[in-house]
């Protein structure tokens, strides 16, 4: 289904239902909340974390950068940094000793401090990574990282609640505690974790035969189901080339709100479309039984057909608006 039925369909939907992971989430490790030592900066403390990551290679230094250049840091060239692999690591950033990484390589057998208790108990069946930062021989600050939620997902759902979407689930490969922390989130009206494909597809087909159901996804995973789906929506941005091929509608940008205004503009390009065949039949219809009674002449009910055409013709020409005007 491509083009204007994918477009006629889409304006039909009543139940959205969202893959969590790249889709609802930004689909990658970013910084959830810093704790830190009392008496400790939050902001120093990760200026100096990201200065050491400057000297490593693991996925999560360009994450740890990229938070700190976020916040308007000046990051410090390390210097004497030794890599632990898969622990770590270990150098000095403006003449202050830094361990960074695994709670066994930072603290070694040492206690946890009492301040760092609540965040190990809160985080502890999570899907997260836990940083460890010591300055000085001393634990300075845990930074906690995780999926995080897209900046735009609330705006994104609240606006497809606006345009008519009755019913919103969130369809999820991941486990139900991950799934638990992202929902809790949003104004969602189910939540199915732990699912493989063939459980999302199962899903979406249930969903289907109750309302006109849309599946929006970007993993490989999510195929079947955008194919199941009355209209599959991919992220295709970061996107699997799977998911696109078959998806229905493709979204080119790494943002969810685009999800939200192309149903916006498929209902409305649905709405003019019946308001022009429905007036210009009624108009033709009236023209015809005036012509039949000898109230219109044959030239004169040729130009008036024409007249119809054309201001439904301008009509139908609002589908290039955004609507506001109309709306006002």
């Amino acid at each position: 289904m491509k083009g204007s039925a994918a477009l006629e369909a889409l304006a039909q939907v009543r139940t959205a239902i969202f893959d969590k992971t790249g889709t609802l989430t930004i689909g990658g490790a970013e910084l959830i909340e810093i704790e830190t030592a009392p008496g400790r900066d939050a902001n120093q403390s990760l200026q100096l974390l990201a200065s050491l990551e400057q000297a490593s290679h693991h996925v999560l230094a360009d994450s740890i950068i990229r938070a700190a250049r976020g916040r308007q840091l000046m990051l410090s060239h390390p210097h004497d940094v030794h890599e632990h692999r898969g622990a770590g690591l270990k150098g000095r950033v403006d003449n202050m000793s830094i361990a960074a990484g695994s709670r066994a390589l930072v603290l070694t057998d040492k206690p946890l401090p009492r301040w760092a208790k609540s965040g190990e108990e809160k985080y502890r069946d999570e899907p997260v990574l836990r940083v460890f930062v010591a300055l000085g021989g001393r634990l300075a600050g845990v930074f906690t990282f995780g999926d995080a939620l897209r900046v735009d997902a609330h705006d994104a759902l609240g606006k497809l609640r606006s345009a008519g979407i009755a019913r919103m689930i969130m369809l999820t490969g991941d486990d139900g505690a991950a799934a638990t922390r992202i929902s809790a989130l949003l104004d969602l009206d189910a939540v199915v974790a732990d699912a493989i494909p063939a459980e999302k597809v199962a899903t979406v087909e249930a969903e289907k035969a109750l309302a006109p159901t849309m599946m929006i996804g970007d993993g490989i995973n999510d195929a079947p189901a955008l194919a199941a789906a009355t209209v599959g929506v991919a992220m295709g941005a970061r996107g699997a080339t799977a998911s696109s091929e078959a998806a229905d509608v493709i979204v080119l940008t790494d943002r969810l709100q685009p999800v939200a205004d192309a149903v916006r503009i498929a209902r409305r390009t649905r709405s003019i479309a019946l308001q022009s065949i429905i007036a210009g039949l009624a108009l033709s219809g009236l023209a015809m039984i005036a012509a039949a009674m000898g109230q219109i002449t044959p030239v004169a009910g040729a130009l008036l057909q024409e007249g119809i055409d054309v201001a439904v013709i301008l009509n139908a020409l609002r589908t290039l608006g955004d609507g506001h005007l109309w709306r006002a």
